[in-house]
């Protein structure tokens, strides 16, 4: 080899870190430095992603059959005036009872008539128009050859994606994962005509049905209402709980309130017996009559249809909501300087971190505790196959503070939460440790 001179070493060292940053930095030197295996891997994820996307925003999985061939909603939404029933629903309807609209589905002369409030948003026509854009988050309508609404179907987007309201309040850009805190789920299934399916599901009235749907309110559902049949709680209140958001996953054990199972179990249980789609599921959990008497009596957990439109489309689904991660914080929402305090309190002497674990903010495994060692009754937990309370993860809280903490709302802010633990495990927190919690929260 030549003798290298004194000024070529640091200029080949130079060189060498150049390379290293563009390995490290950019996708073009990432690739470069990547083997036709590890690309592959890549490129699989990629195409994943995109797929996943498409099924969360766009998918109905087949459950046509039960949101309009069965209960009928497209008749209410469309009214009497256009072939259903009823007056139908407004585009203000709509926006009253949470549902989104995408404005990046909205054709531009439709946007410039918006931004002009030369659409009368009282007239379900402009329902109907919006519906044919495809334009409404989480809601399909499916039009014959005369342009008449003939059925209707939901994707998972409806509850766990929102607007960011550039256009207006309830129309702009998506947020997947995003916790719809809006949505009024039951008010919306009430407009449906014909509940009897439900009803004699649950061997009740379409009228008690009613009065459980309308008891929910904003941001809450009842997943388990179809295999309990408990409306209620023993206190009275409704028994739905507040949905939670779908980002931030990646790393997380359990995916729901009271822990039913990961992501993949949860996409299935869903699609197949809340969505109402077409696929396949199994949980032989759900087979006990005393816990579950609803489910049993259906076997509900043994559902195969043919063809199956859900299973195929579980691993892109997957891999997409774990891509979702929770949004940071806007700028100025919290007090940096407090937050930096509440950092300590929350390690140390508030002992939040001996759970929630960063970064996911839950624990690494199996993330459940009993009511009594969260100080809480232990009714929704026992609706669940474990009887415990999940672990949430703290990362995006600040974007569903809406309705309320804990599952169902319980505690109306984070100050009440601290509170809350302060009490139960006897922490002494002061006011000012306590407010400093509360700005790190809000800043995680």
């Amino acid at each position: 080899m030549k003798r290298l001179t004194w000024w070529s070493i640091p200029v080949l060292l130079l060189l060498a870190l150049a390379a290293l940053r563009a390995s490290s930095s950019g996708d073009a030197g990432e690739d470069q430095a990547l083997t036709r295996f590890d690309r592959k891997i890549l490129n699989d994820a990629r195409q994943a992603v995109v797929q996943g996307r498409q099924i969360f925003r766009y998918d109905t999985f087949g459950d046509e059959a039960f949101w309009g061939d069965t209960i009928k909603l497209h008749q209410a939404i469309q009214g009497a005036r256009f072939g259903g029933v009823g007056p139908g629903v407004s585009p203000n309807t709509a926006l009253a009872v949470g549902l989104k609209v995408d404005v990046d589905a909205l054709p531009p002369a439709v946007i410039d008539r918006l931004k002009s409030g030369k659409i009368d948003l009282d007239d379900p026509a402009n329902t109907l128009v919006l519906l044919k854009a495809n334009a409404v988050v989480g809601v399909t309508g499916r039009f014959d050859a005369n342009g008449r609404l003939r059925t209707m179907g939901v994707q998972c987007a409806l509850c766990h994606s929102t607007v960011d309201d550039s256009l207006t309040h309830g129309i702009g850009h998506r947020l997947d994962g995003w916790a719809n805190r809006d949505l009024n789920v039951g008010a919306i299934i009430n407009l449906a005509p014909d509940l009897s399916a439900v009803a004699n599901l649950l061997g009740t009235t379409q009228a008690d049905v009613r009065t459980v749907l309308a008891a929910w309110g904003p941001g809450k559902f009842d997943a388990e209402l179809l295999l309990d049949g408990k409306g209620f709680r023993p206190d009275g209140k409704s028994a739905a709980t507040l949905i939670p958001p779908a980002f931030g996953l990646a790393g997380v054990n359990l995916h729901t309130w009271t822990g039913w199972g990961s992501v993949t179990h949860w996409n299935a249980f869903v699609a197949n017996l809340e969505m109402h789609g077409r696929g396949t599921f199994y949980d032989p959990r759900l087979d006990d009559p005393v816990q579950f008497p609803v489910a049993a009596r259906n076997h509900f957990g043994h559902v195969r249809s043919e063809p199956d439109l859900i299973s195929p489309k579980l691993p892109a689904l997957h891999v997409y909501q774990l891509a979702i991660v929770a949004p940071a914080p806007p700028a100025g929402s919290f007090n940096a300087k407090a937050a930096l305090a509440g950092k300590r309190v929350f390690e140390g002497k508030a002992r939040c971190a001996g759970c929630h674990v960063a970064p996911t903010f839950t624990e690494p495994g199996w993330n459940l505790h009993t009511a009594q060692e969260i100080g809480i009754d232990d009714f929704q937990a026992n609706r669940a196959p474990d009887k415990r309370y999940r672990t949430a993860p703290l990362k995006g809280l600040w974007t569903h503070t809406k309705g309320g903490f804990y599952h169902d709302g319980r505690f109306a802010t984070l100050f009440d939460v601290v509170n809350h633990y302060d009490g139960h495990f006897n922490l002494g927190l002061s006011d000012q440790e306590k407010v400093a919690l509360v700005e790190y929260l809000k800043s995680i």
